[in-house]
């Protein structure tokens, strides 16, 4: 469901090639020949990074080195380790199909009534930010809703009523992977059709002419099936993110099945990523203004990595814990954890800073004080001036983007829970620094081009991205 704002909205370009004004959302209008390349090594590569992680694990103990080696000396070949790897079997597909038709259950036909009784939480139908072609989608926030509904059942059944294993998830991992797979491609494949034959909105539509970058990084700003079903948010939220608390917990499970105790480094993962996803649901109102649901199209970016690559690649180090049980001192559990709340602690209230800053239009205080900002100015697609103020305050007055730092800080107390002796648990933290500093110098560069010489003047004010004094 959706309304037009009263803004003049920027216009777009159509598939046949007819140029019309530009707006500054979302990605490029045309592709050079870097970004090209980018877009085809990761179509071409990111489904063998994550079937190779898995295979590592089960076949390799976690080594991501010793595949390699046998494979060079000849002590195994290509051949060996995909007849080594298990099929997708039909019940897995059934497990798949069930997880997901009961997400898009929960998603579609249940209007949210945690807003009703949680004191702060915002929930029910919410406005998400203008589109390009001055749409306010509204959504149907109850993320958190389906959170809680979807574990109650997972415990009700696993723990009370025993009807599956809590461990069905790890035996079925790499089946269900083939299954994920599936449907980020069906998902993805069809987003593309749908925005040449029947798009949601025709006008926040872009179109590069090459087949490669628009499957990758989508056509469509916001594709719709109906009035409530956004692709955006059902797949940015729902199936991977609530089934990472769900994995983590099958992971749990299966060491406690295997040797007979669950290690203090597998529940501060399990913990401190629960925080994150917790986190990421009561908060979901906030997520529709930011940059996943506000400037990206959906693409092959988004339904396939929201499929396999999150609930596959940030899960790892549970699955670790797996196979090498880890027992952590007292002292480096309680720094573990002390990292990871306070990463959570920056992140959270970095990004309240800003949203409490932007509602009261800066009539607030920050750090008990009125919160400082410089204004700016900024000309639209159609001409129209418009302004708007940078927040030096708090948070945002240390580091441009400490909100990241945060992120960063949590991601590694994930993976120094596991210890030291394999790499396959830091990929994430490895991943979501190159994410992140690449999100902080895409931001940055659009918001130079956007306010110019006034950006100038806010990174003079807050000279260091990061790190204070570094970075």
């Amino acid at each position: 469901m959706a309304s037009k704002s009263q803004h003049n909205t920027p216009k777009t370009k159509s598939p046949n090639g007819k140029a019309e004004s530009q707006g500054q959302w979302g990605r490029a209008w045309e592709v050079d020949w870097f970004s090209l390349a980018s877009v085809i090594f990761l179509l071409l590569f990111a489904p063998f990074i994550v079937y190779y992680f898995i295979m590592a694990c089960d076949q390799y103990s976690c080594s991501l080195t010793t595949p390699i080696v046998e494979i060079v000396t000849g002590r195994a070949s290509l051949a060996d380790i995909w007849a080594k790897t298990p099929p997708v079997t039909a019940k897995a597909a059934q497990l798949y199909t069930l997880w997901v038709s009961l997400q898009v259950l929960l998603y579609s036909w249940l209007p949210d009534f945690c807003h009703r009784f949680l004191p702060g939480y915002v929930g029910g139908v919410q406005e998400g930010a203008i589109t390009p072609a001055g749409v306010v989608n509204k959504y149907e926030v109850n993320g958190l809703q389906a959170w809680l509904i979807t574990h109650c059942l997972w415990f009700l059944n696993a723990y009370l009523l025993s009807w599956f294993s809590p461990t069905i998830i790890f035996d079925n991992w790499i089946p269900l992977l083939w299954c994920a797979n599936i449907l980020g491609y069906a998902v993805s494949t069809f987003a593309m059709i749908k925005s040449y034959l029947f798009p949601t909105n025709a006008e926040d539509c872009k179109f590069t002419g090459n087949f490669f970058y628009n499957y990758m990084m989508g056509i469509e700003f916001n594709p719709r099936i109906g009035k409530w079903f956004d692709f955006k948010l059902f797949f940015n939220g729902r199936p991977g993110i609530v089934a990472w608390t769900l994995i983590n917990l099958s992971f749990a499970a299966k060491q406690q099945e295997l040797y007979g105790h669950v290690t203090n480094s597998m529940i501060l993962v399990n913990v401190l990523q629960a925080i994150y996803v917790l986190d990421f649901f009561w908060n979901e109102t906030w997520y529709l203004k930011t940059i996943d649901i506000c400037h990206d199209h959906f693409g092959w970016y988004l339904g396939w990595g929201d499929c396999v690559w999150l609930p596959y690649l940030y899960t790892l180090q549970g699955l670790y814990l797996v196979y090498h049980p880890v027992q952590l001192s007292t002292p480096n559990a309680v720094g573990i954890l002390l990292l990871g709340l306070v990463g959570y602690y920056i992140f959270r209230m970095a990004n309240h800073q800003k949203d409490l800053f932007r509602r009261t239009d800066g009539r607030c205080l920050i750090w008990g004080k009125k919160p400082k900002a410089i204004e700016c100015s900024y000309t639209s697609a159609d001409g129209q001036k418009h302004h708007s103020k940078l927040l030096v305050s708090g948070f945002w007055g240390v580091a441009r983007h400490l909100n990241y730092t945060g992120d960063l800080m949590g991601s590694l107390a994930y993976c120094l829970a596991c210890g030291g002796s394999h790499l396959l648990p830091y990929f994430y933290i490895i991943y979501m620094t190159i994410l992140l500093i690449h999100r902080c110098l895409r931001d940055e560069h659009r918001c130079a081009n956007k306010y110019g010489r006034d950006w100038e003047r806010y990174t003079a004010a807050v000279p260091y991205r990061l790190l204070p004094g570094i970075f």
